[in-house]
């Protein structure tokens, strides 16, 4: 059974994030979600997150996944919200463990991110088969951009997080917190190894060129003519081509945000005494 697969792009952020299920009125699962945040305000918003509750409610699914690829840094994650609004269990790469326990010391605050795991409810190990209805899911550990990387393979579909852009926009950037170019080039080559045939969604795109925006390719496509990484690229290559571009990037504007939010399951840090939430903001740290 093939996965239907309805796609949400979020502009600010140029964030892709998909609801993929068995058929209307049955089972999905909804991957990267994004919650709309101002950084100069500190306001949240909900837009993107409601585009995505809408379809689903339309469609009559029930959700059984809220899915995350990784702790992401440049965009705040939905996920407990829709949560709260369609159900659902949030799942997470097993590793997320270890980038909670970084940014706990970041961020002085080992509790908020609780490196047993929680508040994720599901920590997916490297190979573990999970169901969306009647698609076959299994969840493949890419680590590399983070240590935490995951790609989800439902059924002919794969989501691969920021392991892969499309074919001209190449891969992920390896030069946050436990990323390893080496590391990325083996997920990447661990993916390409798919069937050529097997689509390839991926979680960015910025347009290069000033062509439109696209999000899903085929890994048949991506070996032939990724940028980066296409076949025939070898390790050492792509090392080296990873670690030179990784210098010229500047960090992601929510990063401090998105990473503080994302490493406790999408969740604010409980209200002060005054009531109002905040944020911490580490100086010269990232």
């Amino acid at each position: 059974m093939p996965a239907l697969v309805q796609p949400f792009f979020h502009t600010p952020s140029s964030t892709i994030s998909y609801v993929v299920y068995d058929r209307p009125g049955g089972t999905a699962a909804i991957i990267d979600s994004v919650l709309d945040f101002d950084s100069a305000s500190g306001h949240t918003g909900t837009p993107s997150a409601d585009a995505i509750a809408t379809f689903v409610t339309n469609e009559g699914l029930t959700v059984a996944w809220v899915l995350e690829t990784h702790i992401h840094a440049d965009h705040l994650s939905a996920a407990p919200y829709l949560q709260r609004r369609l159900g659902g269990q949030i799942g997470i790469g097993s590793r997320v463990t270890e980038v909670q326990e970084h940014f706990g010391k970041v961020f002085n605050d080992p509790l908020a991110f609780r490196p047993q795991g929680q508040p994720f409810d599901r920590l997916f190990s490297d190979g573990e088969a999970f169901a969306v209805g009647d698609l076959r899911g299994c969840v493949l550990h890419t680590p590399g951009h983070t240590r935490d990387s995951v790609s989800y393979l439902i059924e002919e579909a794969v989501f691969v997080g920021d392991t892969l852009f499309m074919p001209d926009g190449g891969t992920a950037r390896c030069d946050f917190p436990g990323g390893n170019a080496a590391e990325l080039y083996a997920s990447i080559r661990r993916l390409l190894a798919l069937p050529g045939d097997t689509r390839v969604f991926v979680c960015h795109d910025y347009a290069p060129g000033g062509r439109g925006y696209a999000w899903e390719t085929t890994v048949a496509e991506q070996r032939r003519s990724n940028i980066h990484a296409h076949d025939g690229v070898d390790e050492a290559a792509y090392v080296a081509l990873r670690t030179a571009r990784d210098r010229t990037l500047a960090m992601p504007a929510l990063i401090i945000p998105a990473v503080q939010v994302n490493a406790a399951g999408g969740r604010m840090p409980p209200p002060e005494g005054n009531g109002i939430v905040y944020l911490k903001v580490p100086v010269n740290v990232l």
